[in-house]
């Protein structure tokens, strides 16, 4: 028993260093979704930090869903207000879920995440603080399923 605790440490040691060691990473975090429902109205924002204007980036949305989300993609409103910029407005669709029904994201139970590039290679001209203000692009009112809505840069490399 001794010996199967010790080996249960080390391999949970080793996960914690494999996890730990993303050299790409410049920013990323999540933002929960509020247990009522997403309001079409509410935004997420998300204030990155960006002082690199010699490397590229790719940009990504990362979006835990409840496998109780009635539909198979999520339309997004995203805006990035650069530091004395002008600012970029899209409109972008992830698939959540295979034509066929079955969820594309990670992850057991009832939840899902799914990672999805926004865009790629892109250049920060100014150095200073950006800030993504995503909305939901569904019909509505309030979206019921997606509990968390994330936004990572990371390093091109």
């Amino acid at each position: 028993m001794k010996q199967f605790v010790v080996q249960l440490f080390i391999a949970w040691v080793f996960l914690i260093l494999i996890a730990s060691c993303d050299n790409t990473r410049v920013f990323e975090e999540y933002k929960p979704i509020a247990k009522a429902g997403w309001h079409k109205d509410s935004l997420v924002v998300f204030n990155i930090p960006l002082f690199d204007t010699i490397q590229n980036h790719n940009l990504l949305v990362n979006v835990r869903n409840e496998i109780s989300y009635k539909y198979s993609n999520l339309w997004l409103f995203i805006e990035i207000d650069q530091p004395g910029g002008p600012s970029i407005i899209d409109t972008f669709e992830l698939s959540l879920a295979h034509p066929s029904g079955k969820w594309l994201g990670e992850g057991f139970g009832g939840l899902k995440t799914r990672q999805v590039i926004y865009r790629r290679n892109v250049y920060f001209p100014v150095s200073g603080h950006y800030t993504i203000n995503i909305q939901h692009g569904m019909r509505d009112e309030k979206l019921m399923g997606i509990s968390d809505i994330g936004f990572r840069v990371e390093n091109l490399n």
